[in-house]
């Protein structure tokens, strides 16, 4: 019998952390961290997870649109599948009545990668190897068979990835050896959420720099005197030596965020992300060049790799901050991080969110193993919630990451907190509701 795909399962997982503000900022000030989840099971056994990160409501729409993309997939052969998993996902974002809804953006783009990753989870655990080294072990001619270059070829040429991954291959063996011995630099988002308390900020900026992380992130855009308020006091507690980048989560025009900057140049901050619109791409250029030397990151609401394509084109960004559900999965993730090597612009991926470090993790080992080949000016964001949640969490030692070895990409939630975080009929969400009614 010729071994399937014999079912997609898709789950609406949301944890409350609206009610310790986790995660709040200008624009999301009392998200519940949620996961549209998905299993694909195979008629001989097999499975692989993935999932689309959400912030609350919304994740019954995301789950939806991941079930709209279900029949594509149903029934087909697994070998056919996980043997061109660069054809799976044009699958997934190519069906020209779903593609309508986006096209390539939006929940039907992030349903799309909520099942790729889930694919790419299946095929490294038949292989027994983690996804970033799954991925580093593939040969140049495999890997850019991966991408659709459709849209990207007048910045991004077949042949100019292939000479991109070729140069790397040399050093693959060494890489690798040093990533699993020391690790990839973290930065960590925890001191920094804006419902936190001064107290809070305070004690946990100067715990970060403790655990070994030399760059922590403040959220901003709410309050522009308490911004200020609050980066002097960050900066008071971590020193002159530590980078503290700045997010405001789309809440300025750009002539807001110009000005707003201004005042808050004064604590030496390394970036600002997503200082406007995701969507404006001239608008982040004009705010690179009027707030330099302070550096300009975006990324992860950047919908798909033509977006990333036209950032890089027109000198808007120095930092690119892809993310591991937005555009489609990590199929997609490679175009993009070969467009970053072309462009010589670091990668340093958004993680703030359910599961979105145990994925993103390997893409950015991948990125140093087999693409760009360095760790300069690159970091992995890490956020400390929600990891107990997860079969293989991420591990954090010295402000590192350390590289997973287990096979996978890390999305697996354990079956219980699945069931407990379950959304509407969990046991948290009935107790939520009891206290509410209460």
């Amino acid at each position: 019998m010729v071994e399937v795909i014999s079912a997609v399962d898709a789950v609406d997982v949301r944890f409350p952390t609206s009610l310790d503000l986790d995660g709040s900022d200008a624009m999301n000030p009392e998200p519940d961290y949620s996961a549209a989840y998905v299993t694909i099971r195979t008629s001989g056994g097999h499975e692989g997870f993935g999932l689309a990160f959400t912030v609350g409501r919304g994740n019954d729409v995301q789950v939806a649109a991941i079930r709209a993309l279900i029949p594509l997939v149903l029934g087909m052969p697994l070998a056919e599948a996980l043997s061109d998993l660069g054809g799976f996902s044009r699958r997934l974002t190519g069906d020209s009545q779903l593609r309508w809804l986006g096209p390539e953006k939006g929940a039907i783009h992030m349903a799309a990668a909520a099942i790729v990753n889930a694919a790419w989870d299946l095929k490294a655990r038949l292989e027994g190897k983690p996804v970033w080294r799954l991925l580093s072990e593939m040969p140049p001619e495999e890997l850019v068979e991966l991408v659709d270059f459709r849209y990207l070829r007048e910045a991004l040429t077949r042949e100019e990835a292939l000479d991109i991954l070729r140069r790397a291959e040399p050093g693959r063996a060494r890489r690798q050896a040093e990533l699993l011995a020391t690790g990839y630099p973290a930065y960590t988002t925890t001191p920094g959420w804006l419902g936190y308390s001064s107290e809070k900020l305070a004690k946990l900026a100067a715990e970060a720099v403790r655990d070994g992380f030399t760059q922590i992130k403040l959220k901003v855009g709410a309050d522009r005197d308490e911004d200020v308020r609050r980066l002097r006091l960050a900066r008071t507690v971590v020193g002159p030596d530590i980078r503290i980048a700045l997010d405001a989560n789309q809440a300025w025009g750009v002539d807001q965020a110009i000005e707003w900057l201004a005042p808050l140049a004064e604590f030496d901050p390394y970036w600002i992300e997503e200082p406007t619109s995701p969507d404006d791409v001239l608008g982040h250029a004009a705010i690179r060049r009027a707030v330099a030397p302070i550096k300009v990151a975006t990324g992860e609401h950047t919908h798909n790799a033509v977006m990333f394509k036209q950032l890089l084109q027109a000198g808007a960004i120095d930092i690119l901050q892809l993310d591991a559900s937005r555009v489609a999965g990590v199929t997609e993730n490679i175009a993009i991080l070969l467009l970053a090597a072309k462009f010589g612009v670091p990668v340093c991926p958004h993680a703030g969110g359910v599961g979105l470090c145990e994925m993103v993790q390997h893409l950015s080992m991948f990125d140093y193993v087999a693409v760009s080949g360095t760790q300069q000016d690159r970091v992995i964001e890490y956020v400390d919630h929600l990891h107990e949640h997860f079969v293989d969490p991420v591990r954090i030692t010295a402000g590192h990451y350390q590289a997973p070895t287990r096979p996978g990409l890390g999305a697996r939630l354990h079956a219980e907190s699945v069931a407990r975080y379950r959304f509407p009929d969990g046991p948290v969400w009935q107790d939520t509701a009891k206290a509410v009614v209460a």
